[in-house]
């Protein structure tokens, strides 16, 4: 019996049922932290206080997105930094998990000097912490583009998309 045991635990640690995929360690491999993190829940507390930028692809903000955040893509362009200038608000910039939008994050501070933050896991985090996500029309949504099928092990809630 000890040993049909051991067996099954093997089996669910190679099958990936054992190990949940960790947002923390891929933005630890990923990311340089050159872009400070803001919390999924002091943004949420903060959230007036924000210009959100969704650095992700069109169709990936199409799905589902923050409440009142600003598809940028990975583009800066004039009229992206013109609206930040009007703000006059912290910028908090996410994507998927927070890789993407480091480097966005990143060509930001070099363009405007200013402090930009960067949503730690993302719209994943968000989603996990049981915050509202909007769908193209404005509606709240449980689907979130995953950006490719490997990625949505790192969603623990809603209803995957890629």
């Amino acid at each position: 019996m000890h040993v049909k045991w051991m067996m099954v635990l093997l089996m669910l640690s190679f099958s990936g049922f054992a190990q949940k995929k960790s947002i923390g360690r891929l933005l630890k491999n990923y990311n340089t932290q050159s872009v400070p993190y803001i919390s999924v829940e002091e943004l949420k507390m903060k959230q007036d206080e924000y210009l959100i930028l969704d650095s992700r692809k069109a169709e990936e903000f199409e799905v589902s997105h923050l409440p009142n955040a600003i598809r940028v893509d990975d583009r800066l362009d004039e009229t992206t930094l013109e609206r930040i200038r009007k703000s006059n608000k912290k910028i908090v910039v996410y994507c998927s998990v927070g890789v993407r939008s480091e480097d966005f994050g990143e060509k930001m501070i070099k363009k405007t000097g200013q402090p930009v933050f960067n949503l730690y896991g993302g719209i994943f985090a968000w989603k996990d912490a049981g915050f509202l996500i909007l769908d193209n029309e404005g509606q709240p949504t449980e689907r979130v583009h995953t950006f490719s099928k490997n990625w949505q092990d790192y969603l623990s809630t809603g209803i995957a998309v890629y």
